[in-house]
C-alpha cells in the first residue's frame, strides 16, 4: 500500500470509526500478524481476506480517555469495522523487538491479550510508537506500559518535551536572576541617593550655620 493510499485510509477510519463516537484518532499503523491464529470460519463471518489497523484514539470529552482499537477492512469493501478495543490503561508492555535497527516487527501486551505484529513499514511502526509513547506520558498518571527493545529515536518525543521544559525552566531562572540583579542595582541606587540626600542636607545645615555666624 502506497503512502498516499495509507493516508486516505487513516482519514477514512477516523471519520467512520472514531468521529461518530466523539473521539479523534491520534495515530494508526497497518499490520499483519507474525503468527497466524487459528480462527474458526464462522468467527470471521466468511468474509475472506482483510486489512488490519491498530489505532490509537482519545475522547474529546473531558477527562480525556485514550484507547487502542483493532480496525479491519475486508476485501472488496470500502468501509471499516471496529473490532477489539482496549483502554490505554490495559496496555502493559510495548516491545520493539530490536533496538539496534529499523524493523517493522513489534509486540503489544495487554492485561488479557498478547499480539505479535508486523507493520507495513519500519518507519510507520516508528511513527506509531512515538505517538503511543507520547500519549502514554500525557494521559496515564500511573501504570504506564513498559517500552522495551525500542530505538532511542522512538523515545525522542519525550526527550524533546523534557528539553522544552528544561528550556522554559532555564528561561524563568534567568529572568528571575535578572530581576534580582536589577533589584540589587535599584537598592544600591536608592542607598546612594539617600547618602547624597543626607550629604546635601548636612552641607545645607553647615552653610546655614556659617551664614548665621558671618551675619553676627
Amino acid at each position: 500500500m502506497s503512502l498516499h493510499v495509507l493516508i486516505i485510509a487513516k482519514s477514512a477510519i477516523n471519520k467512520e470509526i472514531f468521529a461518530p463516537h466523539d473521539e479523534r484518532m491520534l495515530g494508526a499503523v497497518q499490520v499483519k500478524r507474525r503468527t497466524k491464529k487459528k480462527i474458526p470460519f464462522l468467527a470471521t463471518g466468511g468474509q475472506g481476506e482483510y486489512l488490519t489497523y491498530i489505532c490509537l484514539s482519545v475522547t474529546n470529552k473531558k477527562p480525556a480517555q485514550a484507547s487502542i482499537t483493532k480496525v479491519k477492512q475486508f476485501e472488496g469493501s470500502t468501509s471499516f469495522v471496529r473490532r477489539t478495543q482496549w483502554m490505554l490503561e490495559q496496555l502493559r508492555q510495548v516491545n520493539g523487538i530490536d533496538p539496534n535497527r529499523d524493523s517493522p516487527e513489534f509486540d503489544l501486551l495487554f492485561e488479557n491479550a498478547f499480539d505479535q505484529w508486523v507493520a507495513s513499514t519500519a518507519s510507520e511502526k516508528c511513527t506509531f510508537f512515538q505517538v503511543l509513547h507520547h500519549t502514554c506520558q500525557r494521559y496515564l498518571t500511573d501504570k504506564k506500559p513498559e517500552f522495551i527493545n525500542c530505538q532511542s529515536k522512538i523515545m525522542g518525543g519525550n526527550s524533546i518535551l523534557h528539553s522544552a521544559a528544561d528550556s522554559v525552566t532555564s528561561a524563568v531562572q534567568k529572568a528571575s536572576q535578572a530581576l534580582n540583579e536589577r533589584g540589587e542595582r535599584l537598592g544600591r541606587a536608592e542607598e546612594k541617593t539617600e547618602e547624597l540626600k543626607n550629604s546635601a542636607q548636612q552641607f545645607a545645615e553647615t552653610a546655614h550655620k556659617l551664614a548665621m555666624k558671618h551675619k553676627c
